[in-house]
């Protein structure tokens, strides 16, 4: 391990670049509070509007048999599986008035929650039919599911439909996208709306309910059809129109150490983004064999007016791809995105803790954040450490105290790095500071419960994890 030590001392924050007027913060907190009764107001709207068009389909009055309540209730779960699979898609659909209510970070733990929510419904959608069904034909699960696809409209492109969500939520559960690569889940992800056609495929067009019933058709269609526009609106119209607002194109490709390089961006207006330290895009390199794709990537460097600066370690096929990126490339970016900011301290002193790549928004941070600072770079050998020279550089300059964690936690002289013990002797102080976490999950995991049994408070500890 080695240490450099400096006396801290008081920095002026750096001034958020914006060329864009804001509300002053009243007024903005007056206008999220409406937004969000209205958003409130229109999903509970139409949760009993599908009650009431379920229940007026004669789901309630005409289930006098068992067989009659199993498939009336498998009717419900599928209407309820379609509205949260619909509001699945526009949780991350880039809504600006969603963003700016709840932030990228909370929305993400939506999506995850509702995703769960609605593969739930689909199963029981389906459970509920293929038994209420057996029981009125007096037929086995399996023989009626193949009655089912055999012999009624649409079930064939349900069944593909269901497959295609139900592995988009299996590849969403945390353990198993570890094992996947990015390029992998985000093909998968990008069948999720393969499943919604399909799914509007069984549900408007062959669904007995909406053929004899015009009312809820209309209804239905309306739904699915202000979904597309708004997607189609903020993830491709309005990305297209940006990128070609600013005219980004990548300056300079930097290496940086073994399989890690830099890629400074600039354009036009780039201020009016109003991106902090910490915040990641969206980044789409409009080159061969990576424009397909999107990944998220975090600011190395606090933002200036005219230049945005990206680290990338190479960790797939698309980021071992980006050192080959030419200097003009044009870039297109959605965002910005998070909450790990300076924003959400709450004491004058922090604690920024990084491991490996995960330095990439700490060393943005610390360029832009005041007060009394402590790094803790954690990496297994020296040849890891990233930024070595612009921390010292930053350490001299701003007063920071810098540790340097170094030795592999495999080794059994290394296994105290970063223990209670070993973070109470770094920073004596620590529950007295904020916390700010980067790096594999993990390991920003352990060091949570660490942090929480030294006495941290949970709402002092920030987090930025990183599982690609």
């Amino acid at each position: 391990m080695q240490e450099r030590m400096l006396a801290p001392e008081h920095q002026e924050r750096a001034p958020t670049l914006s060329l864009v007027p804001s509300l002053p913060a009243r007024q903005q907190t007056r206008l999220q509070t409406w937004i969000g009764r209205l958003i409130q107001t229109v999903f509970v709207a139409n949760i009993l509007i599908i009650l009431g068009l379920w229940a007026s389909g004669g789901n309630v009055t005409d289930a006098h048999t068992e067989s009659a309540v199993l498939t009336s209730l498998g009717r419900l779960a599928g209407l309820l599986a379609a509205y949260f699979l619909l509001i699945q898609v526009l949780l991350l659909a880039r809504l600006p008035f969603l963003k700016s209510l709840a932030g990228f970070d909370r929305l993400a733990v939506w999506h995850r929650w509702n995703g769960r929510l609605t593969v739930l419904l689909i199963l029981a959608h389906v459970g509920f039919i293929i038994a209420g069904y057996a029981l009125a034909d007096r037929l086995s699960a399996g023989s009626e599911a193949i009655s089912l696809l055999t012999n009624y409209s649409g079930m064939v492109q349900a069944f593909i439909g269901t497959f295609l969500l139900i592995l988009v939520g299996v590849t969403s559960a945390v353990i198993v996208r570890r094992r996947l690569r990015y390029e992998a889940w985000y093909a998968v992800h990008l069948m999720a709306y393969l499943g919604i056609f399909l799914a509007w495929f069984h549900q408007i067009p062959t669904g007995n309910e909406f053929v004899l019933n015009p009312v809820a058709a209309a209804y239905w269609t309306a739904l699915y059809l202000v979904t597309l526009q708004l997607v189609v609106l903020f993830r491709v119209v309005q990305p297209l129109l940006r990128g070609a607002w600013h005219g980004m194109r990548v300056a300079e490709v930097i290496p940086e150490g073994p399989g890690v390089v830099s890629l400074r961006i600039t354009g036009r207006r780039l201020d009016w983004m109003d991106v902090r330290a910490g915040q990641f895009f969206l980044w789409r390199f409009l080159a061969p064999g990576v424009w397909r794709e999107s990944h998220p990537f975090s600011l190395s460097a606090a933002p200036r007016g005219g230049s945005l600066r990206i680290t990338v370690k190479a960790l797939g096929d698309f980021s071992s791809r980006l050192a080959q990126i030419k200097p003009g490339t044009r870039v297109m970016a959605e965002g910005p995105f998070g909450s790990f900011t300076e924003e959400v301290r709450q004491h004058d002193r922090a604690v920024l803790i990084a491991a490996g790549i995960g330095i990439t928004p700490i060393r943005a941070l610390l360029e832009e954040m005041g007060g009394d600072l402590t790094l803790i770079y954690r990496a297994v050998s020296g040849g890891d450490l990233i930024f070595r020279t612009e921390l010292d550089l930053l350490a001299g300059h701003r007063g920071i105290t810098v540790h340097y964690v170094v030795g592999d936690h495999r080794l059994p002289e290394y296994r105290h790095l970063l223990s209670a013990p070993h973070l109470r002797h770094l920073v004596p102080d620590i529950t007295d500071r904020d916390v700010y976490l980067c790096g594999p999950g993990a390991m920003m995991r352990s060091l949570k419960r660490t942090l929480r049994r030294l006495g941290v408070a949970r709402a002092s500890i920030h987090t930025d994890e990183f599982s690609f």
